[in-house]
């Protein structure tokens, strides 16, 4: 058997038993759950720099999913999030113009 020790979305354990794999899981508490998000995101991030151009989209939205989670389990919404964003994003811009700092006083 091999021995994965991560964190997986919800439908993995209900997908393997179609396909008549054997499995362990057991339930994170609150602590252990944040943790492995972090884990998990960093996990996500690694595969986006490793994957192909046509499946660097999918990486993506794991690293949302993952974000997403993180959010949830902070005691926060998606609309908090989004609103906080965009917030952000008024008042110090977004990537669009894709600008390169070189230098600048501190």
């Amino acid at each position: 058997m091999k021995f994965y020790n991560k964190l997986v979305r919800d439908r993995i354990p209900e997908i393997m038993e179609e396909h008549g794999k054997k499995y362990e899981i057991r339930t994170l508490d609150q602590e252990e759950y944040i943790e492995m998000l972090h884990q998990k995101l960093y996990e996500e991030l690694r595969e986006f720099d490793a994957a192909s151009e046509e499946n660097q989209l999918l990486e993506l939205v794991d690293m949302v999913e993952v974000i997403y989670a993180l959010v949830k389990s902070k005691g926060y919404g998606i609309d908090d999030f989004e609103s906080l964003r965009i917030a952000k994003k008024e008042k110090r811009g977004g990537f669009k113009e894709k600008i390169f700092l070189i230098s600048g006083e501190e």
